[in-house]
């Protein structure tokens, strides 16, 4: 393996494990939550439907991007692409397709970042609409740059491809890999300011411990859940496959947003009973669902 590969998976390790357990840590040591202080744990209604929603963002943005895999292959003459629930494939042959494999990463981390500027936007608002915005805007980013840095490292991958044809070379390749490393947790942070889990009542918000607390039962434990749920939209595939992208999901950017929770202030929000119903995120994860494995699945060809 080349020295800069050998450079670029280190920084990764310390990207997605070091660095939050570090954070975390601080946090730990600095907080000093009394044995006493109230768990500030959200009702289980309030976890299930985040990990519903959190399943159903996840869907929508891999959709998103095997979409826009998709659309410029069926505009090149001498590619017929195929859409599907879990992949996409085409036939025919074109030079531009190589470069067209970069087109997916790239509408999701312009949808993730457009939800991170909403959020930012209308961080004083609340309303049960923003914890699916939320998830939407973690996704986007989420699923599009850790493919960066598989693209420095993996010629053969979507992103890799793309990086071939732009004739990148290697020290092209690992400088934008590390600028993906130190984009993601500058994202995370930047979510975790705006999580719907710190839109909380003024106590609240001024307790690191509370918060702590908060944003693992409102994020971290649904994207768990979620991540699980995730499974049967991808299913049949091999499961390295069906397991691998839900896991590059969470791996990078949850244990951040956890680990800073105690140190982010939260926008103070008006004393709200939170949105706690399950019937929209339960119906829109089965007809999501649905439409993966009834309409996706068998395929959809785009000539």
């Amino acid at each position: 393996m080349a020295t800069g590969s050998v450079w670029l998976l280190s920084a990764a390790a310390c990207t997605v494990l070091v660095g939050p357990l570090l954070l975390g840590l601080v946090g730990m040591m600095a907080g000093r939550c009394p044995g006493s202080a109230s768990t500030a744990a959200a009702g289980w209604r309030t976890t299930v439907r985040s990990a519903l929603l959190y399943a159903v963002a996840f869907n929508l943005t891999f959709f998103i991007q095997e979409l826009f895999l998709v659309l410029p292959k069926a505009l090149t003459p001498g590619l017929r692409p195929t859409l599907y629930h879990n992949n996409h494939s085409w036939e025919g042959t074109s030079p531009l397709a190589s470069l067209f494999q970069g087109t997916g990463a790239l509408a999701t981390l312009l949808m993730g970042l457009l939800c991170l500027w909403w959020l930012r936007r209308t961080a004083s608002r609340a309303g049960g609409h923003r914890l699916f915005v939320f998830w939407m805007a973690y996704c986007g980013c989420f699923m599009a740059l850790p493919q960066v840095v598989i693209g420095a490292l993996s010629p053969g991958s979507d992103l890799g491809m793309a990086m071939g044809y732009l004739q990148l070379g290697e020290a092209a390749r690992l400088g934008a890999g590390l600028v993906a490393l130190v984009v993601m947790p500058l994202i995370a942070v930047q979510l975790c300011r705006s999580a719907p889990a710190l839109a909380i009542t003024p106590a609240q918000a001024d307790d690191p411990c509370r918060r702590t607390r908060r944003v693992f039962w409102t994020v971290t434990l649904p994207a768990l859940i979620g991540t699980v749920l995730a499974i049967p939209f991808r299913v049949p595939r091999e499961w390295l496959e069906v397991l691998l992208v839900p896991v590059l999901v969470v791996l990078p950017g949850i244990p951040w947003i956890q680990a800073a929770a105690w140190r982010e202030r939260a926008t103070r929000a008006e004393e709200t009973r939170p949105e706690t119903s399950l019937v929209f995120p339960l119906a829109a994860a089965v007809l999501l669902l649905l439409l993966f494995q009834l309409v996706l699945r068998p395929g959809i060809r785009f000539y």
